[in-house]
Order: structure tokens, then sequence, then C-alpha cells
């Protein structure tokens, strides 16, 4: 090799090892775009699980203060821990939602469907039903799990460190748990068919059910919570019962696994004139 072309090898290495050679720029990948997709379908889900939270929460907090005037006024401290825990909840449930929320809309991952014709109009009630009994039955097993001592330290307490519970404790949880209830609904959908409209009255319903709840007082009339239907449904002096003995009553919406495991242990007195106690009845663990 000659003069000149040492002179080039000499420069070209030295431009190199001092970093200024032009990089060649990477090649194209479908995957990293699609996991953006993801990570910004998931990050979108998370502030809408958020801000949902905070309004509906917020929103029964200030109608807690209408109806029961200084009914928080020595919890806030415990509101502010409630209400941390929660945010980190939305976080975590927030990211299998944003997940799913993208396949279904690009890649056919769920049985979710807007064609109110696609299957016989009966279905939609039907599917709500079943939707709240599966979601149900999944919450009563796992909170069952959580009340055994090992899980209960664990996860489970820091939900019971509501004392008394409040409409900001819906979703305090231990980052544990948060993943036992986030993952059900977007299960759920991937395997069984559901209307849109029908998926947001589903969670409708566990948004409210899940912060009325949590409240520390009873919205809805005697004949409901003292009649027929509240043998079977589960409303805020249904759950206060459970806060209180940190046993029994572990159902989410229904009484239904409660009563037929012998864990139903009735209604708490929370100062209204729906409360009841359980009787002295004792209950399975």
């Amino acid at each position: 090799m000659g003069k000149t072309g040492e002179s080039l090898s000499e420069s070209m290495y030295a431009i190199h090892a001092l970093g200024l050679a032009p990089r060649r720029s990477a090649p194209y990948s479908p995957a990293m775009d699609y996991a953006l997709a993801i990570l910004l379908s998931a990050l979108a889900m998370t502030l809408i699980v958020g801000g949902r939270y905070l309004l509906t929460s917020g929103f029964f907090a200030w109608l807690t203060g209408r109806v029961r005037p200084g009914h928080y006024d020595q919890l806030k401290p415990q509101i502010a821990r409630e209400i941390r825990w929660s945010l980190l909840s939305a976080a975590i449930y927030g990211v299998p939602a944003g997940i799913v929320a993208w396949g279904w809309q690009n890649a056919g991952w769920t049985k979710i469907y807007t064609d109110p014709e696609l299957y016989p109009l009966w279905y939609l009630p039907l599917s709500l039903l079943l939707f709240l009994f599966l979601h149900d039955t999944w919450f009563y097993w796992t909170h069952r799990l959580f009340h055994r001592p090992q899980w209960f330290k664990i996860a489970h307490a820091v939900h019971h460190d509501s004392r008394p519970p409040t409409a900001w404790a819906a979703m305090s949880f231990h980052p544990v748990e948060a993943v036992s209830g986030a993952i059900v609904i977007p299960a759920l959908v991937i395997a069984l068919p559901i209307h849109v409209g029908v998926l947001g009255l589903l969670l409708l319903v566990m948004t409210v059910m899940g912060v009325s709840n949590h409240m520390g007082w009873e919205m809805f009339p005697r004949w409901l919570v003292r009649g027929r239907p509240g043998k079977w449904l589960i409303t805020a002096t249904h759950h206060e019962k459970h806060h209180e003995l940190y046993r029994g009553n572990y159902g989410l919406y229904f009484r239904f696994w409660d009563r037929i495991c012998g864990t139903d242990i009735g209604l708490a007195d929370i100062g209204s004139r729906f409360g009841g106690d359980a009787g002295g009845k004792r209950v399975r663990g």
C-alpha cells in the first residue's frame, strides 16, 4: 500500500477512535413500534384508572361530608395514606388494562364486540350478570386467601389499615393484592364475549360499588338492604361488618359464596336505620 493509502487508513482509524464516524441507522423493527404503542396504551389507561379513582372517590367523599358532616374529620392522615396506595394500585391496574385495550383495537386479542346484533340481545344482560358473578367468585376466593395469616401480613394488612375505611379506600391495596385484582377483567374479556357498552356498564358498577361499600354509611334504601334483594346483594352495611371483625363477608357484589360457604356474618350497625348485627353467628374463616 502506498503512502496515500496508509495515510487514509490512519485517518479513518483516528476518526473511528474519536467517535466521529457517522453511525449506520439501526434496522427498522416493527416489534419496537408495537412495544412503544403498548407502553403508551398502558400509560394512558393508568391515567384513566387513576383519574376515575380520584373523581369517583372524591365525589363520594364529598357526598359523605354532606350526609355525615364530620365523618372523616379525624381520618385525614389515613385518607392521605389511602390515596397513595390507591394511586399505586391504579398504575398496576392500568398495565394489563392498557395491554388488552391495545390488543382489542389492533390484534384481535379479546372478544369485545361493538355490533349488538353479533349475539342475541338476551346475551347483553346475561353477559353483565355472568361477568359480575365470575368477578365476584374470583374476588371471594382470593379475598379469603388474603385473610390467611401469612398472606394477610404480606399484603392485605394494607387494606385493613383503614380503620374505619373511607370512600378513598376502595383501591388502597398492597401491590401484590392489586395484581390479583388487576388481571381478572382483562382475562375475562379475552375468554368471553362482551359488548363494549356492557363492559362500560360493568366498569361503572365495579367503581360505584367498590367506593360506596367503603364509605362507612349506607346509601341504599331500607327495602333493598333489609328486603329480599339485600339477602343476596352486598352493600356498605354488609362489607362494613367485614372491616369490623376482620373475617367473614368476603364477597364483592353478591352474598352467594358467603352463604353457601358459611362465611356470611350479617350486617353492620353503621349508624343508620338499615344496620343489623350478625346475631352472634359463628363463621368459618
